[in-house]
């Protein structure tokens, strides 16, 4: 079975380990189409090359690099006409141009399509972009989405056929808990824009990951922080266009010398990171075009058995079960409850360490998710013969 996937968030090197966990199925002949890079507002996203052992990885030129919903691939029907492949397993959204041109080439070649999107919100799009998302949920032979939510969304906007909830990535736990745990007090100086204080072991260190951009809510975390009792440190790994207001927030509330703006690191080099936080927090808020769709950072922090706090926003309560704690989405005094829950009771910060590795094993590793995602191409590829 020949499989052709695109997907431009494999150019992050920790995603590819989903590819070779594929590419060990001996019925599966894999070709992976990436672009030399991505543009977008936390900048270039360069191609790492980190897990490409036992499959074809073709790097592709990208037009109109950094237009999520425009751009797409030049060169992709000659690719096709290369691979004739037997599925496409296109990762991109259904009102996307890449998906439409992915979608027309497969189905001129005969092959069978596999169609990832996250969208969990439902919404409505102009011309020409409904139209080829009508075109996509029409043609697609399998809709793969990343949050139950998106069940919902798709069979309300008329999607019929198969569908299943599958997350676009795991985390492999054997990279992310091995380094993960011993020395929490060292961390690379390499890794630091701006170092705070280094912490006491008596002190909980708490972080964040992810943009910085006002539906991430850190400024409700900067609020929680601001009247906690006890030893704290927080590092902020990220970038974005709210950080000068984050910064700003952070010493007009007095706490700035607890806290650490990190410039963003190779996704490689994250298990280093998380081997220094005690505590993450993901503190997402709704917008009205965009709802927190997953949060990758919340199974990748548990496979560290670092501790996990979550708004209770979108799909981040659905992620971490009853492995971590959660609080009212926008409210700094609910989360200020929460962190000083684990601040007063270190027995219940081990627990749910415990727990939370022991839910990236159940249910979120890369193995985990690759055999899924062979079984439907086994599914499709038999439906189609």
């Amino acid at each position: 079975m020949r499989v052709l996937l695109l997907s431009k968030a494999c150019v992050v090197g920790a995603y590819q380990k989903k590819l070779e966990e594929i590419a060990k199925y001996d019925d599966v002949v894999l070709t992976v189409v990436v672009p030399p890079e991505w543009r977008d507002e936390r900048g270039t996203l360069r191609l790492e090359r980190a897990h490409t052992t036992g499959y074809d990885l073709r790097i592709e030129p990208i037009a109109l690099n950094g237009h999520f919903h425009l751009h797409y691939y030049p060169r992709l029907g000659r690719v096709m006409r290369e691979v004739q492949p037997d599925v496409v397993h296109i990762e991109e959204e259904p009102y996307n141009l890449a998906t439409f041109q992915a979608m027309r080439l497969a189905r001129r070649s005969g092959a069978s399509t596999v169609l990832f999107t996250w969208q969990n919100l439902r919404r409505h799009y102009p011309p020409p972009f409904s139209w080829m998302e009508s075109y996509a949920l029409a043609h697609a032979d399998v809709l793969l989405v990343g949050n139950s939510e998106g069940v919902d969304v798709w069979q309300d906007k008329g999607y019929d056929g198969p569908i299943e909830a599958i997350p676009q990535f795991g985390v492999d736990p054997d990279t992310f808990c091995s380094i993960a745990r011993p020395t929490r007090q060292s961390k690379p100086s390499i890794l630091l824009r701006r170092s705070a204080r280094r912490p006491s072991r008596e002190e909980v260190v708490i972080g964040y990951i992810g943009r910085l951009v006002p539906e991430k809510g850190v400024d409700v975390l900067l609020e929680a922080l601001a009247q906690l009792r006890g030893p704290w440190d927080l590092r902020i790994l990220g970038s974005g266009p709210d950080q000068d207001r984050l910064e700003k927030m952070a010493q007009w509330l007095g706490i700035l010398p607890r806290v650490s703006f990190d410039v963003p690191i190779p996704s490689t080099q994250l298990p280093y990171y998380y081997s220094g936080l005690d505590v993450l927090v993901l503190p997402s808020r709704t917008m009205p075009n965009w709802k927190e769709q997953f949060g990758r950072v919340l199974i990748e922090a548990m496979a560290c058995q670092v501790v996990v706090v979550g708004a209770r926003s979108g799909a981040i309560p659905e992620v971490i079960g009853d492995a971590g704690l959660t609080f009212a989405e926008g409210d700094h005094a609910d989360l200020r409850a929460q962190i000083q829950r684990l601040l007063d009771n270190p027995a219940l910060r081990y627990d749910l360490a415990q727990q939370g590795r022991q839910r990236v094993l159940d249910h979120y590793t890369q193995s985990q998710v690759a055999e899924r995602t062979v079984e439907i191409y086994r599914q499709v590829a038999e439906s189609t013969a």
